[in-house]
């Protein structure tokens, strides 16, 4: 089973988020914040982590920035959710391997279509 772990502070939107994508099939953990998301990953590392970039006592770019240099050779997925589209919000994640942007409100459509072709993608390299 493929699982994903959520980091946002907003109860709403992880509830709504779990409760989609464990009816896809997921195994879904949330948690509140950045800190508390460092601590998960570094106990089970997940195949795709889903992190809010505005939280309380870590922020998402924080915790994409210490997963990048705690743990350099990852290969798990980070889907950064953000209102801020502006381009300069954004230079810090150049330094991020396989990172990739959400805009919010988030789409669950998007989200699952995202999630799909990216696991499919795995699947296709581990064959080859």
């Amino acid at each position: 089973m493929k699982r994903l772990l959520i980091a946002d502070d907003e109860p709403h939107v992880t509830r709504v988020l779990k409760q989609s994508l464990e009816r896809q099939g997921y195994q879904v953990e949330t948690v509140q914040n950045g800190e508390l998301a460092l601590e998960r990953i570094h106990e089970q590392v997940p195949d795709v982590l889903v992190t809010d970039i505005q939280m309380p006592r870590m922020t998402g770019e924080a915790l994409c920035k210490r997963i990048q240099k705690e743990l350099p050779q990852r290969e798990f997925l980070i889907f950064v959710l953000t209102s801020r589209t502006e381009i300069e919000h954004r230079d810090w994640s150049r330094q991020i391997n396989n990172l990739q942007f959400l805009e919010k409100p988030v789409s669950i459509r998007k989200l699952i279509s995202k999630l799909e072709r990216y696991f499919t993608d795995q699947q296709v390299q581990k064959s080859q």
